[in-house]
């Protein structure tokens, strides 16, 4: 054992004290070892996101010349949301829909956005197929100042639209979503 002399002892106890160090010494490896390993699971728990919006570059040549179209959802003021689908930098079709949020318990929902948004993808969206591999695509355009449980609301409603997808036709919804926000 090891042992500290702090000197003096003046006093009804002793000042010298005895600690134990293979007991400590093993408390501070298990507590390394610890940290170590939520270090690397904090890392694994991370959402990859950058700042190529509406997503990865086009690689190849074909990519370039197939411009799928892109629903655009843009929630912006407090009045409505705007569907625009975009054909590469070409806007399609524009439509309004009215903000009108239903509360349910504790959590907003958009039906009609949902509504709209699933009418809009039967009569335009390009990925239907359960064999088709590709998904459409929706981009959603949010405020800074937008509140986390109307975007959640939003995104529930983007992912409102299934359709049959792989040799089992599970159902998956029609959209992958990418957030840009001004």
């Amino acid at each position: 054992m090891a042992g500290i002399d702090v000197g003096g002892g003046h006093g009804k106890r002793s000042a010298n004290h005895e600690i134990p160090l293979i007991p400590f010494i093993d408390f501070l490896l298990c507590l390394v070892m610890f940290l170590l390993v939520t270090a690397v699971w904090s890392h694994m728990a991370r959402i990859e996101a950058d700042a190529r919006v509406p997503g990865p570059p086009k690689d190849t040549e074909q990519d370039k010349i197939d411009k799928d179209k892109e629903l655009h959802v843009e929630m912006r003021g407090d009045r409505k949301f705007q569907l625009v689908w975009k054909e590469g930098s070409t806007v399609v079709n524009t439509i309004d829909v009215p903000r009108k949020p239903v509360e349910v318990g504790s959590d907003v929902t958009f039906p009609d956005l949902a509504k709209k948004i699933d009418e809009e993808w039967k009569s335009q969206g390009a990925h239907r197929s359960a064999a088709d591999k590709k998904f459409d695509r929706a981009v959603l355009h949010v405020d800074n100042s937008a509140d986390f449980g109307s975007v959640i609301a939003v995104l529930d409603a983007i992912y409102a639209p299934t359709r049959e997808f792989g040799p089992t036709a599970e159902k998956v919804p029609a959209f992958q979503v990418t957030f840009a926000s001004d």
